[in-house]
This record gives structure tokens, C-alpha cells and sequence, in this order.
């Protein structure tokens, strides 16, 4: 935090909401890859500022910050459990732009709420959504109308843009296209929803966060959305969002908005959700490589995307032929004898060590979380140092976009799922899809 931040952020904040009291408990929040946010409490009550410092990092969005309050706005109004908003940065407060709402005091963290979720949360979830979904269209501002098939247009352009290179990307996208949905009455969907944008207390859940992405389209793309793999942090076997079956979450969305879930439609929506993060993940490593944010967290999330993949593999798979969903196998990696002077992976190894016992248990905060940021980015290269693997390929992808070759291609996802596997290894050993993966493949 700069002096001029914080000379700044006291001159909003009485211009706001008035007074000349003092900011306290300043602190910024953890995550937020793309916007900052700021907590901090005044007058005796708690605020977070939500806001872009730079233009920049606003560029090719489809609205500013003074739309999205807006919605955000005309949520809240019509019961949503969204934020309040109570002021909004203009240009002469020197903050870029942004808004500030009331702080509510419950959990955000995903892992901590799975690990013991309030009994009533699925059900709160898709309440929610049939809240959004109905929210009266003459009272919002002007937002994007959007169909299975814009989108899917636009997602294709992105994946172009960013090499148009990863096989599995390329075969989910010619998938897309020959399976997409007819459009439908469109209604407002918040766009992010997910773990992570919501926060929960004991009683379920408190606030919906994060409403950059709203928009107007199929309501069953927010439906589909926090049901992908990589929002369900670990809980593979919980489909909807980590926390149930997706047929109870079905029946409570039914029940509360008067709106039939159509399966087929669900599926689609769940695998261009999937594509759409991993692009996500591409795009993230984009702006880090083009110096727009050259943030350590965002290099790593773009190793992402190989989670995507491994989880798009599984989705898609039961649309190859029987006889090319056989077993495979894959190579199994020791570790290598070392002699004499360090080697990359040991000296890999040793900074790694150096961060978990010295800097991380002294650190707090977001310095705390950016050395776990390091120590992950640290782990994905003493990996690849000894697992090398290289999986772009343009000539593949453009087979694969154009038809010539697909999921009857004898031998093809066999190799990608090889690919894939070595790829996910290297980059999220962790994550919940390999072991499915490889119990169902191996």
C-alpha cells in the first residue's frame, strides 16, 4: 500500500459516507486475480472497496464498473443476497474505479465451507439462482444478450488468439459446435456463479459476490457453472458444487422458479464451462506475459488449464467409440540418483524449502498466501525438471477443429489422455481429477 492510496482511499471514503473519521484495520483481501479488494472498518462499521487502480486492466470488458454496480443494484433490491453498495469511486477520488459496499462478516474460503457445509446450502444455492434468474429485466442497465452460440464464437476466437494449440481444447470446441443449443428466453445470470463468489455463515448462505461477468442469457449456464470440476475444490464425487448430487440441485432450482432443468442442455453448458475456464487460464498467463499484470498469481493460474483438459477428457469421453475407451497406460517416474554440484530440481527443491520454513511462517496476510503462490509455482518446475513434457500441438488442433479428425480417430484419446495425464502431474498433482483419471483409465 502506497501513501497515496491510502491519502486517496480516507478522501473517498469521507466524501462517501460522509464524516472525518479514520480508516482502521486496513488490509487487503486474498485472491482477487483480477480486481483488488480492500477491507477496512469506519465509524464503527466494516466496508470493502472493491476496484481496478488501472484502466488497463478494464480493457475488452463488455461494461465498467458503474454498470456492474448498477446490476449489483437492482439485485439487491429485488432480494438477492448481494452486496450493498454504498458509494462509488468517481475520477477525481484518484482510485481508478470501483465501488464500496458493507462488509458482511461469514466465510468465503471454499475448502472451509466443504469441509462443513451448513445443511441447507445446496438448497440456499439454487434458491439463489432462481432469485437472479427473476430478477425483472426494465430495472436492470443495458447488458450483453448472449447464446449458447455467440459465446461459443466468441470462446473460439480467444483460443485462436492464444495459439489455437491444445489438442483437447481444439476436440472440445468441434463438440460444442455440433451439439449446441437452440436459444431460449433469456433472463439475468450473475455469470461467476461459484465457491468462491459466495460466502456462508451457520445458517447458510449470507452474500453472492463478484458480479463482473453478469449478463443475459440461458439460465442454465449459471446453472452449470459451479458445477465444474475445478469449482468443487476436491469434492469430485459432489457434483453440484461440491456439495451434492446434481438432481437435488435440480429439484430446489425447479421448485423455487417455476423453470424445468433440461439434462442435455445442463451437460453442454457444464462442458463449455470447463473450456471457458481453461481459455481463462490461457488468457491469464497472456496478460502476465504481455506485462499487463506481471503478478506471480497470475503465471500460475495459467498453468490451470491442464486441469480443464484432464476433466474435459472425462466428459467427452463417452461420446468415442467402445473400442476407444480402452485402458491405457502411462509412464511411471522415479526419482533420478544425484552426484556432485546441485541440480535444477534440487536447487528447485532447496528454495522451496527455504520459503516453507523461513518466509511463509513469518509472513501474514497476502504475503502468506503469495508464498503459498510461490511455493506451488516452485513445485510445477522441479516437476517439469524431471518430467519434461510437451503437449502444444497446431497442426492436431486444427485437424481436430475442422472434423478431420475426432474422438473416432483410432489411437487419438488414448493419446490424449497419455498427454493430459503427464501434463496434470507436472502442474496439480493434487487436483481431484487425477486420481479419478487414472483409476478410471489406468
Amino acid at each position: 500500500m502506497t501513501a497515496e492510496f491510502a491519502t486517496n482511499l480516507s478522501g473517498f471514503v469521507q466524501r462517501g459516507l460522509g464524516g472525518d473519521g479514520t480508516i482502521e484495520e486496513l488490509k487487503r483481501l486474498s485472491g482477487g486475480a483480477n480486481m483488488e479488494s480492500w477491507s477496512f472498518d469506519y465509524g464503527g462499521l466494516g466496508y470493502v472497496l472493491r476496484f481496478s487502480p488501472s484502466a488497463e486492466m478494464m480493457a475488452g470488458r463488455a461494461y465498467g464498473h458503474d454498470v456492474e454496480a448498477a446490476v449489483v443494484r437492482a439485485a439487491f433490491a429485488s432480494g438477492v443476497k448481494a452486496p450493498e453498495i454504498v458509494a462509488e469511486i468517481i475520477p477525481a477520488d484518484g482510485l481508478g474505479t470501483g465501488y464500496l459496499m458493507r462488509r458482511i462478516d461469514a466465510e468465503v474460503n471454499p475448502s472451509k465451507i466443504l469441509a462443513a457445509p451448513p445443511a441447507s446450502l445446496l438448497a440456499d444455492l439454487a434458491r439463489e439462482l432462481a432469485t437472479i434468474h427473476n430478477v425483472p429485466r426494465d430495472i436492470l442497465p443495458a447488458l450483453p444478450v448472449t447464446s449458447a452460440q455467440s459465446l461459443l464464437s466468441e470462446l473460439k476466437a480467444r483460443f485462436l488468439s492464444f495459439g489455437g494449440d491444445r489438442p483437447v481444447m481444439a476436440l472440445t470446441l468441434r463438440w460444442l459446435e455440433e451439439h449446441c443449443p437452440t436459444a431460449v428466453d433469456p433472463v439475468l445470470l450473475h455469470g461467476d456463479f461459484r465457491m468462491g463468489n459466495i460466502m456462508a455463515d451457520r445458517d447458510g448462505l449470507a452474500v453472492v459476490l463478484d458480479w463482473e461477468l453478469a449478463h443475459v442469457g440461458d439460465r442454465h449456464q449459471d446453472l452449470a457453472f459451479g458445477c465444474i470440476n475445478s469449482w468443487r475444490f476436491g469434492n469430485i464425487d459432489r457434483p453440484a458444487f461440491g456439495l451434492g448430487p446434481v438432481e437435488q440441485f435440480w429439484t430446489e432450482y425447479e421448485s423455487a422458479s417455476g423453470a424445468a432443468v433440461e439434462a442435455d442442455r445442463f451437460r453442454w453448458w457444464l462442458v463449455y464451462a470447463t473450456l471457458w475456464w481453461g481459455i481463462c487460464c490461457l488468457q491469464m498467463a497472456d496478460i502476465w506475459r504481455t506485462g499487463l499484470d506481471k503478478g506471480l498469481e497470475r503465471a500460475v493460474i495459467g498453468r490451470r488449464a491442464s486441469e480443464t483438459e484432464v476433466d474435459l477428457l472425462m466428459l467427452l469421453e463417452e461420446f468415442a467409440p467402445v473400442e476407444e475407451r480402452s485402458r491405457i497406460s502411462i509412464e511411471s517416474f522415479t526419482e533420478a540418483n544425484r552426484h556432485g554440484e546441485p541440480s535444477t530440481t534440487e536447487m528447485l527443491e532447496a528454495l522451496s524449502s527455504w520459503i516453507e520454513s523461513d518466509v511463509k511462517p513469518n509472513a501474514h496476510g497476502r504475503d502468506r498466501f503469495m508464498a503459498s503462490v510461490a511455493l506451488n509455482a516452485l513445485g510445477m518446475l522441479r516437476r517439469e525438471s524431471e518430467r519434461p513434457i510437451a503437449i502444444h500441438d497446431k497442426s492436431l488442433s486444427d485437424e481436430l477443429l475442422t472434423g478431420q479428425k475426432s474422438l473416432s480417430t483410432p489411437g487419438l484419446l488414448a493419446r490424449l489422455k497419455q498427454q493430459s495425464l503427464h501434463k496434470l502431474m507436472v502442474d496439480q498433482p493434487k487436483y481431484s481429477a487425477l486420481a479419478k483419471a487414472m483409476e478410471q483409465w489406468i
